[in-house]
Parts: C-alpha cells; structure tokens; sequence
C-alpha cells in the first residue's frame, strides 16, 4: 500500500493504485499523506521507514512537521499483527534506536519530548513494553 492509499484509506475512500509519478517519494509527498502511515501494513511501513528516518534527522529542528509526528507515533507500542517492529532486522531496529537518539537528545531537535517517550516505551533498553513482553 502506498503512502497515500493509506492517506486515502484515512479519509474513507477508496486509494488508488501505485503511480511512479504521484508516489515519488518527496518531502511533501510525506508531508501531504502522512495521515497514511497509520493505515500501512508491514510490509509498506518496512518500504517507508528509511525514507522517514531521513527525513526526521533532515528536519529535526522543524517543530511542525505532521510527517515527523506521525513517524513517532507509529513508532509507540503496541506493535500491529503482522509486527512491524518484530519485523525489523537487528540492523534496522539499530537505525530506528540511532534515529530516536538523536530525536531525543540532539541539541536542535524540536521533537525530544515524543521521541523519548517512544525510546521508554519500545526502542530503549529498559523500555516498559519490552520489559512487559520480556523481548
């Protein structure tokens, strides 16, 4: 499912099929449909998240980005059946951890606040998810 199926799927329509053109991924491509985010499967959360991770490093200081938000939101517990997070490879996971790091304790960062609260609830290693779940 693209980003904007999903984005579609969030205001009750029906998404249209995959389109090169009006799927390039983009900064307003991800600003425009990240009402989407909430609505992908695994399989396309996976194809997305590098593209997210960059652009929240590249707009770390940007506190109105709805793309980052949502990005955050969908990193919080609980994870989806199919997982997403119990999808990730370990060097993935690394990169989401590397990313909210860096969200939550740069300098520049507008988003420490929902960055840190997705690091204790899932991606830290004292987590309070993982310790409830014992991963």
């Amino acid at each position: 499912m693209s980003l904007r199926a999903g984005n579609a799927a969030d205001n009750y329509e029906l998404g249209s099929p995959f389109d090169e053109a009006a799927d390039q991924i983009t900064p307003t491509y991800l600003e425009t449909h990240f009402w989407g985010l909430s609505h992908l499967d695994s399989r396309s959360w996976l194809f997305y998240l590098p593209y997210f991770l960059g652009y929240s490093i590249e707009n770390i200081a940007n506190p109105v980005s709805n793309a980052i938000d949502a990005f955050l939101f969908s990193l919080r517990p609980p994870d989806r059946d199919p997982p997403r997070f119990g999808a990730l490879t370990a060097e993935q996971e690394q990169a989401v951890v590397a990313v909210l790091d860096q969200l939550a304790f740069g300098e520049r960062s507008a988003w420490k606040d929902p960055a840190t609260i997705a690091l204790q609830e899932y991606w830290g290693p004292r987590a309070t998810h993982r310790e409830q779940s014992g991963t």
